[in-house]
């Protein structure tokens, strides 16, 4: 398989005055494949949304590299804006357009050919089924419509791969399941997928391979049978936890190990002080 994706040492550190930078992502890598779904699965605030928002090139980072379709973030975002499709869960729709005329309109944005952009709008939707929908405005469309406008926006140019950012947060069931099926039979076609979510069943039923984000750090990363081998935890959802415990009390003891050298410092400072 050809890899799409690769992130070396990616970081995102905000300035924070009062508490020094805050590091949303730290110095995390991985790559993923024409064909695969590559899952990143955290709790909320692991960093998942900022490793996206800067794949999609929407963010600088602080540092670290990312090359997705043999093009770099750094000298050729153009480039990768064109091989991305990004579907969240709040995409903003234009409440005036209808399903046909926001498509058409991302397309034009893409600088497609009015002949191809025709042919992909008829390909995607009847591929979605939204053949129905294409002449209602985006206001007037149920969550599950809109849903679906928003994959075809993703799809129109065509990209090698597609990004979606906790995509079924906030869709019932029934409209969950559809997307889910349709990111399954996009990987069958060959498409690129990073997939964030904080649902361990859709990393089980859909992620060819899966990182374990917490802290803005990858914990761990692999397929679940590897994974469950080298933890010897055949579930999922228990060694998640686990790793995410794991982390929590590694954390708390380094914090310890900080604080009780801060006092020292500080202690021996006052001494070397008194003694002048």
């Amino acid at each position: 398989m050809s890899i799409l994706v690769q992130v070396n040492e990616l970081t995102k550190a905000y300035p924070d005055l009062s508490e020094g930078p805050r590091v949303a992502v730290d110095r995390i890598s991985f790559s993923a494949a024409a064909g695969e779904i590559f899952g990143l699965l955290g709790p909320n605030g692991a960093g998942k949304t900022t490793t996206l928002r800067m794949l999609s090139t929407l963010l600088l980072p602080s540092s670290g590299t990312i090359v997705i379709n043999n093009a770099k973030s750094d000298t050729d975002a153009n480039q990768i804006r064109k091989s991305i499709g990004f579907v969240s869960n709040n995409t903003a729709l234009y409440d005036r357009m209808s399903a046909r005329e926001l498509v058409e309109y991302f397309g034009r944005m893409h600088e497609m050919e009015r002949g191809l952009l025709r042919e992909r709008i008829e390909i995607i939707f009847k591929k979605l089924c939204m053949k129905d929908i294409g002449n209602v405005p985006c206001g007037r469309m149920s969550t599950g419509m809109k849903q679906k406008v928003s994959i075809a926006r993703a799809l129109i140019h065509d990209p090698p791969v597609l990004i979606f950012d906790e995509a079924s947060v906030g869709l019932d069931v029934m409209v969950a399941r559809a997307l889910l099926q349709t990111i399954s039979a996009l990987r069958d076609e060959g498409k690129c997928i990073i997939f964030s979510t904080h649902n361990m069943r859709e990393v089980e039923k859909l992620c060819d391979r899966v990182a374990i984000m917490h802290r803005g750090r990858i914990l761990e990363i692999g397929t679940l049978d590897e994974l469950a081998e080298k933890h010897q935890e055949n579930d999922f959802e228990d060694l998640f936890f686990s790793l995410l415990n794991a982390d929590e009390q590694q954390s708390k003891q380094l914090g310890s190990k900080q604080l009780a050298l801060d006092h020292s410092t500080e202690y021996t400072s006052s001494v070397g002080a008194s003694c002048l």
